[in-house]
């Protein structure tokens, strides 16, 4: 297998990215400075900047609560990075982000190309999440949010919403636009208090304590392949 695809299946960036990586000099193979094109195997001992990268087949898939404050990113000079807070010795990506002012749900693993799979634009699988905003609820806000709101010069998808409360709300969206709920609030006058992301597919946030990390079950594993299949 070529190095650039090996780091790319990590998780770690596209293999354009990976060659970048590699004519910088910032790649290791077996402690010798690697070159674009080589190719290597599950044997190796691969660094980037000095941290190995995950060569094992073994398919790790994690639920993490993520907590306010922690920023999406696996970049160790950004604070409350990614890696830092859920202290996975493997390099890992993220099936689907929340932005730093939200918490909740997130899946991870160490296979890159299991990622690239789940976040494909056509791939429409369920997210739900919880919402809080800084004012009382009304029918106009409800239907609108249902039906679609305008938002990045586009209309999102219809989606289903329920009050939960005088100022929450509950909704399940099949797209992942970015800050999608947010913009779609303030388009209607409302601004997030506060976020959650309480599933993803089939497989829920539950009482998973925040800023911890557990290994989904053989049945949420089995639910995510079913998703994943042709």
């Amino acid at each position: 297998m070529r190095l650039n695809k090996l780091i790319s299946q990590a998780g770690l960036g596209s293999k354009k990215q990976a060659d970048a990586w590699i004519m910088a000099n910032r790649v290791t193979v077996n402690g010798e400075v690697a070159c674009v094109g080589q190719k290597v195997n599950q044997q190796d001992q691969i660094l980037l900047d000095g941290h190995p990268v995950a060569t094992s087949s073994e398919v790790l898939l994690m639920a993490y609560h993520k907590p306010v404050g922690v920023v999406c990113t696996h970049d160790l000079s950004v604070a409350n990075n990614l890696v830092v807070s859920t202290g996975l010795s493997q390099h890992f990506s993220a099936m689907g982000r929340l932005d730093k002012a939200s918490e909740g749900l997130m899946i991870l693993t160490n296979q890159g190309d299991l990622t690239n799979h789940i976040l494909q634009p056509g791939f429409a699988h369920e997210k739900e999440y919880w919402v809080e905003v800084d004012q009382p609820l009304t029918e106009y806000f409800l239907t609108n949010m249902q039906q679609g709101v305008e938002i990045m010069r586009q209309v999102t998808h219809p989606c289903e919403v329920e009050a939960t409360g005088e100022r929450s709300f509950r909704i399940v969206l099949t797209q992942g636009l970015n800050k999608q709920i947010r913009r779609m609030c303030k388009a209607l006058g409302y601004r997030v208090l506060r976020l959650q992301r309480v599933r993803i597919a089939q497989i829920w946030l539950d009482d998973l304590p925040v800023n911890t990390l557990k290994e989904l079950s053989d049945t949420e594993k089995l639910a995510l392949q079913q998703l994943l299949s042709p």
